[in-house]
């Protein structure tokens, strides 16, 4: 009797315990939405979103089990980062992610209570994002970018490389912290005795105008504030003849003359950091925003052959990407 007992009992026993262990090992699936304003069609940039995800990977993520990623590209016009937002948040995110400052304002507008991850912002406080670095003090915390740090150093690598450039043409577009971007760009030129010109060019449809302005202008060369990318304005750069040095690494391989700027990589992989750290239960208001310790200098030695300029051995030695 006891033996039969112990059977069906050991029966039982087989028949709950897979129950048990499918419940044990179901897990949660996570939602990120990332916004970003420029377009993901870019291959570079779908470089840097593949950045992000590799370290989500690493984190333990796996897209399509543990993870989805809703992704949205504005393809350069802001008007259109609201109803993206609308179309995430439905979505019922766990966190956006919100590439450079006007996808971060959007979704500060959208949202005062999903955790919003900055990837990154140029001026996080004078923004209105943060707080303070320490404390951030809402549902917004990420990355800074310093690009207002790298301003001063990226128009002294221009003059370095293009001594004979007295005009610099400031390039700018809609992006709401390029009007301080160029003051301290002016500021810069001015110091090594060289005069700033801004060109404004909100949209895409705006670019050969704007480098049609820099002719008449009489500018000898053009610096290209931090934004999205927009590929246009290498070819436009090449067909004027006229050296660009710019803020953003993406355009390298699109043919700048040179870059300079925080090491980009780095900064989506802290991205991804903070995705996991907030999914985990930090609290943003309390997680603190950290800044680039790393930038990259590079330089195009293609681009410099076809526009007849030497790259000084100083600027080669101190170069962290060289395309030949």
């Amino acid at each position: 009797m006891l033996r039969r007992n112990f059977i069906r009992m050991l029966g039982s026993t087989v028949l709950v315990w897979p129950a048990l262990a499918t419940g044990q090992t179901r897990k949660k699936v996570w939602r990120v939405a990332y916004l970003y304003p420029g377009s993901l069609a870019n291959p570079a940039d779908h470089a840097v979103f593949d950045v992000f995800r590799a370290e989500m990977k690493r984190l333990g993520y796996v897209e399509g089990q543990t993870l989805i990623i809703d992704d949205r590209s504005a393809e350069g016009k802001l008007e259109r980062l609201p109803a993206f937002l609308t179309e995430l948040i439905g979505l019922n995110p766990d966190v956006i992610v919100a590439v450079t400052t006007p996808a971060i304002a959007a979704a500060q507008r959208a949202t005062s209570t999903i955790p919003i991850i900055m990837a990154p912002a140029t001026d996080p406080i004078g923004s209105g994002f943060i707080k303070s670095f320490s404390h951030p003090g809402a549902n917004i915390t990420g990355m800074a970018n310093m690009v207002g740090d790298s301003v001063g150093k990226a128009v002294e690598l221009l003059h370095t490389i293009v001594p004979s450039a007295k005009r610099i043409a400031v390039l700018t577009s809609n992006n709401p912290t390029h009007p301080e971007q160029y003051q301290l760009a002016k500021t810069a030129a001015n110091t090594l005795g060289l005069s700033a010109v801004q060109v404004v060019a909100p949209t895409l449809e705006d670019l050969e105008a704007a480098f049609e302005r820099m002719k008449q202008e009489s500018c000898d060369a053009v610096f290209v504030l931090g934004d999205v990318t927009r590929p246009t304005i290498s070819g436009l750069a090449a067909k004027s003849k006229l050296p660009a040095v710019y803020q953003s690494s993406p355009f390298l391989a699109l043919g700048a003359l040179a870059s300079y700027h925080p090491k980009i990589e780095a900064i989506y992989v802290k991205v991804a950091q903070y995705v996991d750290r907030i999914i985990k239960g930090a609290n943003p208001a309390d997680y603190p925003v950290e800044q680039p310790v790393v930038f990259e200098l590079g330089v195009n030695l293609k681009t410099a052959a076809a526009l007849g300029i030497t790259i000084p051995d100083s600027v080669l030695a101190r170069a962290d990407r060289i395309i030949e």
